[in-house]
């Protein structure tokens, strides 16, 4: 009687509604997923800036290639990241602990990057990537704990609002930790990301109490034998990189250069080694592994896709910064503020491209979808061949030329985010479809890796000639993906026919 009781009261808690109309449980999910995507974004906004700055400046005094690469090699490793971050919420912690504790490390990188000084940095860029890798997957895990069988509509409900949560954030924090990165100083920037981020966890912490009992267990505990066996190849991982890092510091070589390119490397090699194991996993069926292996190619253009993107935080971010025109009415804008310009490109298309899908849905492949956002992408990079070419000199251009390009990259991203999703939700079984959206996670990484490496290009030959040679290479790929991609048999009816699903899985 005692535990019907405690079962009805717990189903009367999570039920109630806040002001907003929505379960107090969800508000406080929303909130807390505003907040840290306000931290991230905004940390996103000034990055680049910050470590292409001069010493005199505040900033890392790296080159604009070398910003570059430590964006993209950043990056990578927060995708990368989220694969034990899933993995101790699932096996360890539960989504509640592991929301919590992703929190906690976001704030302390944010606050350690607020402190002047390359220790301070570089090891708040480390505290971020832990924390959003641990944040962030558990976070849509302690969602899906709210609904059960048969409810898969209130679930891709909430979902697509999370989803504009985060676009909202990713408006909105350039616009203020790029205004106080660009005025006060760097570290205000991140400082302001730190609270924000605070805030986050301290309302986390106090609406927990409307979850019940959903995330506060892990739903699969590992095992004694699994636990201890994970902590040993996580100690000797540790290890190995402590060793390198000191040998190279007692040999007097030592460069920032040497972290970025290892955090690149593990980000070029990991999404490989994980579809390599799960396409031998001995539980997946014969059609479900030949599946698997047809959509990696599509796996291999959505990587490209971010590729690009990505970029858009970097060498865009930098072009903005000093190749554009950003007097208005007297007043000179933050070159991140730009950065505002994709989320709000995103929420203004989206809506145009969901009435596409469903208007045309059985007539546009999948694989047509990713071939579209990767012309789209690289039609913008050839845009950026001239805008770099009428910058070149030391001129300044029309800002019109940077939104066009972060309007196709938006319009390519509103494409290919929710349809990747979709489909690698139709390649395998129902039992292998969390690690299968866990490879669209790890790809993207692929891209962010591949543009550490490939913006050192642009150090060697001219800005232009580099953008034009992306652009056409993304642009070729897309005719490619979207002429015989048709062919590959990637879900059990052969062709992936599913509607745009939200996409909060991919951002």
């Amino acid at each position: 009687m005692r535990s019907m009781l405690l079962e009805c009261r717990l189903e009367r808690d999570m039920s109630r509604r806040s002001a907003f109309g929505y379960p107090r449980w969800f508000t406080t999910i929303f909130l807390t997923d505003i907040w840290e995507r306000f931290s991230f974004y905004g940390m996103m906004a000034i990055l680049t800036l910050y470590a292409a700055s001069s010493r005199d400046e505040g900033g890392l005094g790296l080159s604009m290639g070398e910003a570059s690469a430590l964006f993209g090699a950043y990056i990578g490793l927060v995708f990368v990241l989220s694969l034990p971050g899933g993995w101790l919420g699932d096996r360890v912690f539960g989504a509640w602990r592991a929301v919590l504790w992703g929190g906690v490390l976001i704030a302390l990188g944010h606050y350690s990057m607020a402190v002047p000084g390359d220790v301070g940095s570089y090891a708040g860029l480390v505290l971020i990537a832990l924390g959003t890798g641990l944040l962030k997957p558990n976070m849509f895990a302690l969602i899906s704990g709210f609904f059960g069988t048969g409810q898969r509509a209130k679930r891709e409900a909430s979902f697509s609002i999370l989803y504009v949560s985060i676009q909202i954030s990713a408006l909105i924090a350039p616009l203020v930790v790029g205004f106080l990165g660009e005025t006060l100083g760097w570290h205000w920037g991140f400082a302001a990301a730190g609270v924000g981020m605070t805030f986050g966890v301290a309302q986390f912490a106090m609406g927990s109490r409307h979850f019940g009992e959903v995330g506060q267990h892990a739903p699969h505990p590992a095992g004694e034998e699994e636990r201890a066996k994970m902590s040993r190849r996580a100690v000797t991982a540790v290890v190995v990189l402590a060793a390198l890092i000191t040998v190279d510091v007692v040999a007097g070589t030592f460069a920032p250069m040497h972290l970025i390119g290892l955090f690149g490397l593990v980000a070029l090699t990991v999404p490989f080694l994980y579809f390599r194991l799960l396409s031998r996993n001995p539980e997946l069926d014969g059609g479900g592994r030949q599946r698997l292996r047809a959509f990696f190619w599509l796996l291999l253009s959505f990587s490209l896709f971010w590729m690009l993107a990505g970029q858009a935080g970097s060498m865009l971010n930098l072009f903005a910064k000093h190749s554009t025109e950003r007097e208005l009415l007297g007043f000179v804008l933050p070159g991140s503020w730009f950065q505002s310009a994709i989320p709000f490109f995103i929420l203004v298309s989206a809506p145009v491209f969901a009435w596409l899908w469903v208007r045309f849905d059985a007539k546009i492949s999948s694989a047509m979808k990713f071939g579209a956002a990767l012309i789209l992408a690289g039609t913008g990079f050839v845009i950026m061949c001239g805008a770099a070419a009428s910058a070149e000199g030391g001129n300044t251009v029309s800002p019109l030329w940077l939104l066009s390009v972060f309007f196709l990259i938006a319009c390519g991203e509103v494409i290919i985010g929710p349809v990747g999703i979709a489909a690698a939700a139709e390649v395998t079984s129902s039992t292998f479809i969390g690690r299968t959206i866990g490879l669209v996670w790890l790809f993207s990484a692929l891209g962010a890796g591949l543009s550490s490496q490939i913006v050192h290009i642009a150090e060697v030959v001219p800005d232009q000639y580099y953008y034009l040679g992306v652009g056409a290479l993304a642009i070729c790929a897309g005719f490619l993906v979207a002429g015989f991609g048709r062919r590959l048999r990637f879900t059990a009816e052969g062709e992936a026919k599913q509607p745009v699903a939200d996409k909060a899985g991919s951002a």
